[in-house]
């Protein structure tokens, strides 16, 4: 097994006295690091922005920019606030120690620095930012970058907040009866193949997939992050969901398999979106009687025979940018009132 304390790093080391650096570089070079060196606390905050460093070894006491104004430098961006901070410093006091630590430094050794604690502790601090990066990259991974980026910026609490979003359904027809025309292999490599298009669709036009289940999917246009005109978004990403389709079915006609068709659902209001679930398993979505409407809608695709319907408030936002034709008013499960349908026609 590799240790991962052991493998070699990206170091920077900030310090004003020049025999500190070098003195400092030789040090972490025959360990196998790569090492840059800044003078300064400014050009320190230049390094790290151009470029990917794994630890930063840090003075305090520094001219123009001292160490703790780069630790609050670093607090302040987003990009950089994870990069683990080893504090080198003559400054005695257990007050200057806690300071550096309140700010976020990883750990605090005093002038001059013992060597072989040194190496312990950057050995340390590395672990702790793989293990941080493999969490991020989980995270990265089975959540969209739009929630991975509301998570780093606000932090994960279960509850929800009233937002103006614009909310989408879609799922393949008949998809029971082509999975039983076919062995299960062909339906994943098919899902694969088709959640690839649709979240490629979706995402271009800023919409988050938050829900997939079986041939269906919820998509939110609108949260976690604002979107500008996210009901129009929302419309121009389902246009180009049914493209991407008929250019799949071009594919699947020449390898004589079934063409697929889909049914999209678009509703567009107020929504309580966050996070839900337990401590230990959550997701984040959108609840609230837009979301209800936009499945209503997505299921009355097969009754309307028609591919895109959209709500009266979703078209409204439209503005007569997309054409759309009006089918009347449609009183669905749940709801006390008709609602007024649309469809928006595609291929044109």
């Amino acid at each position: 097994m590799v240790d991962l304390r052991r493998a070699p790093a990206h170091l920077l080391v900030t310090d004003d006295n020049k025999v500190n650096r070098l003195l400092m570089t030789r040090n972490l070079e025959l360990q196998g690091h790569t090492v840059r060196c800044a003078e300064n606390g400014r050009m320190a905050l230049e390094l790290l922005r151009r470029d990917a460093f794994d630890l930063m070894l840090l003075d305090v006491e520094m001219p123009e920019m001292n160490g703790f104004q780069v630790l609050e430098a670093l607090a302040d961006d987003a990009r950089l606030r994870d990069l683990p901070v080893i504090v080198t410093s003559s400054l005695e006091g257990v007050a200057n120690i806690a300071r550096c630590i309140e700010l976020g430094a990883e750990d605090y050794l005093n002038k001059p620095v013992n060597p072989v604690l040194l190496k312990a502790r950057i050995g340390a601090s590395l672990e702790k930012k793989r293990l941080r990066d493999q969490q991020k990259e989980m995270v990265r991974r089975f959540a969209t970058p739009e929630v991975a980026q509301d998570l780093a910026q606000s932090g994960f609490a279960l509850g929800g907040r009233r937002v103006q979003s614009t909310v989408m359904f879609a799922d393949i027809r008949a998809f029971t009866a082509l999975v039983e025309s076919q062995p299960p292999e062909e339906t994943i490599e098919l899902l694969n193949t088709y959640y690839t298009l649709m979240f490629d669709a979706i995402g271009s036009h800023g919409g988050v997939v938050n829900q997939m289940i079986g041939d269906g999917l919820m998509a939110i246009f609108g949260a976690p992050l604002p979107l500008a005109d996210h009901a129009v978004a929302a419309v121009r990403a389902a246009l180009d969901m049914v493209e991407m389709i008929q250019l799949l079915n071009a594919e699947r006609t020449a390898a004589t398999k079934p063409p697929l068709r889909i049914g999209v659902g678009i509703a567009t209001g107020e929504t309580i979106a966050g996070y839900t679930g337990t401590q230990q398993r959550a997701t984040y979505t959108c609840i609230g009687d837009t979301v209800n409407l936009a499945a209503r809608l997505e299921t009355h695709t097969k009754e309307a025979k028609r591919t895109i319907l959209i709500d009266a408030a979703t078209c409204a936002s439209l503005n007569g940018r997309v054409p759309v034709e009006v089918l009347g008013t449609v009183l669905f499960r749940g709801k006390a009132s008709p609602v007024e349908v649309f469809a928006v026609p595609w291929g044109q």
